[in-house]
């Protein structure tokens, strides 16, 4: 139980895809509000300045581009809370969608208990180095859809419904 008194949507535990994962602790419908992601509201240029892929060993961030000037990084010591423990995949059963000037994660479908949530962290790209990065930022979500990176798909024509739509940032990606 909750503070609140209520049964708890969800539990932090190790995951099968990736350090920790977040996981239903109870069944949770289509469309529900989980989680915010919270954390602190920077700017582009000090995500470049915290973030610089050239210097990492593997991708391990924590950056979530909110609009055109902000990025929320949920690493630092407000921390993203849960909903920065959410792995990403290629098959996802939630999405992350900016609600004003916050970024929430919804259920896409039913999701069973003890099931990871996860959403397509959808990392942006740039054009350049693509196919590097592809590899720099690889895909262990085991889903048989599995495109074998979390960045986004190559581009397609955009529809409208997709614009409100929240993604992770690549450090290497300028806005």
């Amino acid at each position: 139980m909750s503070a609140n008194g209520r049964e708890l949507l969800y539990v932090v535990r190790n995951s099968p895809i990736h350090g920790r994962g977040v996981f239903a602790a109870r069944y949770i419908r289509k469309g529900t509000r989980i989680v915010e992601y919270t954390g602190e509201r920077i700017s582009n240029r000090e995500a470049d300045r915290r973030y610089d892929d050239t210097r990492m060993k593997r991708h391990h961030t924590f950056l979530f581009t909110l609009d055109k000037k902000t990025v929320i990084d949920g690493a630092i010591e407000t921390g993203g809370g849960d909903a920065s423990f959410i792995n990403h995949s290629c098959d996802p059963n939630c999405e992350a969608i900016i609600t004003g000037k916050k970024i929430f994660i919804h259920a896409l479908r039913g999701i069973y208990p003890g099931t990871e949530l996860a959403y397509d962290y959808q990392y942006e790209r740039t054009g350049k180095n693509d196919a590097k990065l592809e590899k720099f930022y690889f895909c262990r979500c085991g889903a048989e859809n599995c495109r074998g990176s979390i960045m986004k798909p190559p581009k397609k024509r955009r529809s409208a419904s997709r614009a409100s739509r929240a993604s992770h940032r690549s450090r290497s990606g300028r806005q």
